[in-house]
């Protein structure tokens, strides 16, 4: 397992990340995108161990705290030591009835650090990122509830989830005319199938060392190989019940198409291919400027019943298979 610095940081985290947005069995909108117990669970953060990840991706809204719950005790029957894993969670979603209980406000923020870590049953959070933007609250009243949760010993770094690039921008040039905690990582939605990020936020990242994890690096299951023109996909996929994230679904089929040769010429899976372009491509922008190595945060996919979970974590490693990168990389050039 490949490790990477975790943006202008000297922490390193693997190159793939395991995501928990499956992790528990809350009803409404999170039912249709996973119902995981707590034995299934185990058994998929001891895969990922396991096969070299140290880096895991939660969330307070993840079913309404039970994801980070989940993950928590996890970690402790496993007996992981502290400094052999990195935690990284989110804030911003409605966690109550209350008025002051969503949002980047400085009550919020302050509040919510304190509950993720009970849940966790840890002492501190090493990555605390905003699940978004609040047009209601200032951008220096968030940086500084930020700071205040570094400064205190109860987070590591901070970073951001799905803000424009302006927005980023915004946010740099306050932290460090105040000298705030400055945010170190980016996880925004890419993958092949969608490339948006490229036209600004990744020049951006190189520009100031930012890290960037991509969430749903297979689209939501609809790079998987699983989905045609001719077929909706198997019954029980997240994808036939939770369409997200919004795609170009022709372009994202005349990609499939191209990539399930290269996928049969190396005896993978279709899967592997989109993960390992995604892969490449920051590879190649650490190749270009090595200080500023954005990492990779590719989520573990996570079926409604994790019979393997160690295979799949197998199917999601793209580091082996330099030809396969290129063939990828070369492919999609041509669509």
């Amino acid at each position: 397992m490949r490790m990477r610095k975790l943006g202008n940081t000297g922490l390193l985290v693997s190159e793939l990340c395991l995501g928990t947005m499956t992790f528990g069995n809350a009803a409404g909108l999170f039912a249709q995108i996973g119902q995981l117990q707590q034995g299934d669970v185990d058994a998929i953060v001891r895969a990922a161990f396991d096969g070299g990840i140290n880096f895991i991706d939660t969330a307070d809204v993840y079913h309404a705290g039970q994801s980070e719950v989940m993950t928590g005790q996890a970690l402790r029957s496993l007996g992981v030591p502290r400094d052999q894993f990195v935690i990284a969670t989110k804030v911003l979603g409605r966690m109550g009835p209350g008025v002051n209980q969503v949002g980047l406000s400085r009550a919020h923020i302050l509040s919510a650090v304190d509950a993720s870590l009970q849940r966790l049953q840890l002492d501190h959070i090493d990555l605390y990122q905003i699940h978004g933007s609040d047009p209601q609250t200032p951008m220096e009243e968030t940086l500084e509830a930020l700071d205040t949760c570094v400064r205190a010993g109860k987070v590591r770094y901070i970073g951001l989830c799905n803000l424009q690039a302006w927005q980023i921008t915004k946010a740099l040039w306050i932290s460090d005319k105040k000298n705030l905690a400055r945010f170190q990582s980016l996880q925004m939605f890419y993958s092949i199938g969608g490339r948006d990020l490229e036209r600004e936020v990744v020049p951006l990242a190189n520009d100031q060392r930012l890290a960037i994890l991509p969430w749903s690096p297979l689209a939501g299951g609809f790079l998987s190989g699983k989905f045609s023109r001719d077929s909706k996909g198997p019954e029980g996929s997240r994808r036939t019940t939770f369409d997200f994230p919004p795609i170009d679904r022709e372009r994202a089929f005349n990609i499939i198409d191209a990539m399930r040769p290269i996928a049969k010429a190396h005896g993978v899976s279709v899967a592997r291919v989109a993960l390992a372009w995604v892969a490449s491509g920051a590879r190649r922008r650490s190749d270009r400027r090595r200080s500023a190595a954005p990492s990779l945060a590719a989520a573990l996919r996570q079926e409604r019943s994790p019979a393997n979970p160690l295979h799949e974590l197998r199917e999601l490693d793209a580091g082996d298979a330099g030809g396969l990168r290129q063939q990828a990389v070369r492919s999609h050039a041509r669509q």
